[in-house]
C-alpha cells in the first residue's frame, strides 16, 4: 500500500483529546495495581518532539508511547508476571475507553482504537516496561522486559548501544540545521515502509542514524 504521511501537531484536538484520555486511563491503570506496586510513567518518542504523523489513506493511525517504571523492587516480581499484571490492568481500563486489549509484542504493550466499521486503526499507544539504574561504575542504564515470542520467555535486557547515543545524535542534528532535512527523511521512510512489525521509533532512530552518517557526526 502506497502511504501518505504528513506530521500532525500534538496541538491537534483530536490528538489532544486522545492523549488525555491516554493519560486519564494510565491514572486508573495506577490505583488497580497500587495493592501490588507503584509506577511511574512518562510520554517519549513522537509526541514528546511533536513529530506525529498521520496517513489517512491507510489504516496506521498515529501513535504515541508511553515508558512505565516501577518504583518498588521490581525484583519481588519475574518480568512474566510485572507484564502480566500490567497488561491485565491496562485491559480492564482501556476497553471502557474503547481500545482493544493490549497486544503483547517483543518490546512493548499496544494498545488500539478502531474505527469500527473497517477495523481501520485511528491510533495507537505502545507502552513499555523499563528499568532506569546507575551501573557500579556510576553511569545511567535502563533495561526494558524483553518477551521472546520463540520460547514464550520474558526477560529483562539491556537497551542497545544506539538508545544511549541517540539523544547526543538528536542535540547535534539540531545544533548543525539539519533538522528538518531530518524530518523530511523521516517522513520519506515512513510513507516506504510497508513492514507493519517496524515502529516510527525504530525508523526515528534509522533516519537520526542515516543523517548523523551523512553530515559527518561520527568523524568528530
Amino acid at each position: 500500500m502506497q502511504h501518505d504521511f504528513y506530521f500532525i501537531s500534538k496541538n491537534n484536538p483530536k490528538v489532544k483529546r486522545a492523549y488525555m484520555d491516554i493519560l486519564n486511563m494510565v491514572k486508573e491503570v495506577q490505583n488497580l495495581v497500587r495493592k501490588k506496586f507503584t509506577f511511574r510513567f512518562d510520554v517519549v518518542g513522537s509526541y514528546k518532539r511533536n513529530m506525529i504523523t498521520y496517513d489517512a489513506k491507510s489504516n496506521v493511525g498515529y501513535d504515541f508511547d508511553f515508558n512505565i517504571e516501577v518504583n518498588d523492587d521490581n525484583h519481588r516480581y519475574t518480568p512474566k508476571q510485572l507484564k502480566d499484571i500490567l497488561r491485565n490492568a491496562i485491559g480492564t481500563v482501556c476497553v471502557k475507553y474503547g481500545y482493544d486489549f493490549p497486544e503483547d509484542s517483543t518490546r512493548v504493550l499496544t494498545i488500539k482504537m478502531k474505527y469500527r466499521k473497517n477495523s481501520s486503526i485511528l491510533h495507537s499507544c505502545d507502552f513499555a516496561i523499563i528499568n532506569n539504574y546507575i551501573d557500579d561504575d556510576g553511569y545511567e542504564g535502563q533495561g526494558y522486559i524483553h518477551y521472546d515470542k520463540s520460547y514464550r520467555n520474558y526477560t529483562w535486557c539491556e537497551q542497545p548501544d544506539g538508545y544511549y547515543m541517540l539523544p547526543d545524535k538528536i542535540d547535534w542534528i539540531k545544533e548543525n540545521d539539519l533538522w528538518k532535512i531530518m524530518r523530511d527523511l523521516y517522513i520519506e521512510k515512513k510513507n516506504k515502509n510497508n513492514n507493519p512489525n517496524i515502529h516510527s521509533r525504530t525508523i526515528f532512530a534509522i533516519t537520526v542514524h542515516e543523517i548523523c552518517q551523512r553530515y559527518g557526526f561520527y568523524e568528530n
